[in-house]
């Protein structure tokens, strides 16, 4: 397989958005999913719980030393980071990155220095710019970058500042994200 690896980050507007994009994937979609989603550092289970309503694949809160596995969705913990760490998962409790713990930074720019041009990038609709650095480390180490269209964002500031440091990612309207993931874990 080309790549090895999809992370996703998102902020406000981020359930309904990966609610759309999980569901288009189908129970033999191959590659592992990292996803970052902002939220109260207290949120319990819910989000996992929601998320697998309307997904195929198994959803699963990462843990420490969780190994990357096929056809799983991983959810980065409430206040932590998600780091990718060789073929497992680490977690941090190091400082908030541009506001936020989990970042999706950390877990894209770990992504792309593992997996490089392996990796295939994702930022959704949100607030601020978390995801935009993450992105571009992505798109120097030779990996795929997707940004939602602000167009469809519920919120543009994260795919605005995506767009504003990454050259020639892929814009794509929310419902055309889940196709076009499915299409690229063929090749």
């Amino acid at each position: 397989m080309k790549y090895k690896l999809i992370v996703i980050g998102a902020s406000l507007g981020g359930l309904h958005a990966l609610r759309t994009i999980l569901s288009a994937l189908p129970v033999d979609f191959r590659l592992p999913l990292a996803v970052v989603q902002h939220r109260n550092p207290d949120a319990g289970d819910q989000l996992q719980f929601v998320l697998q309503e309307s997904c195929a694949l198994p959803v699963r809160t990462a843990e420490d030393k969780t190994p990357l596995a096929p056809g799983t969705v991983y959810l980065a913990e409430a206040n932590y980071h998600l780091l990718v760490d060789g073929d497992h998962f680490a977690l941090s409790t190091e400082d908030a990155v541009n506001h936020a713990r989990p970042s999706i930074d950390v877990l894209f720019e770990t992504a792309a220095e593992r997996y490089g041009k392996q990796t295939i990038g994702v930022v959704l609709t949100g607030t601020g710019k978390d995801g935009a650095l993450g992105l571009a480390a992505i798109q120097r180490s030779g990996g795929l970058t997707l940004v939602e269209s602000p167009v469809s964002a519920q919120e543009q500031g994260m795919p605005v500042a995506a767009i504003s440091v990454t050259a020639n990612s892929t814009l794509l309207k929310l419902e055309e994200i889940g196709p076009y993931l499915v299409a690229l874990s063929l090749k």
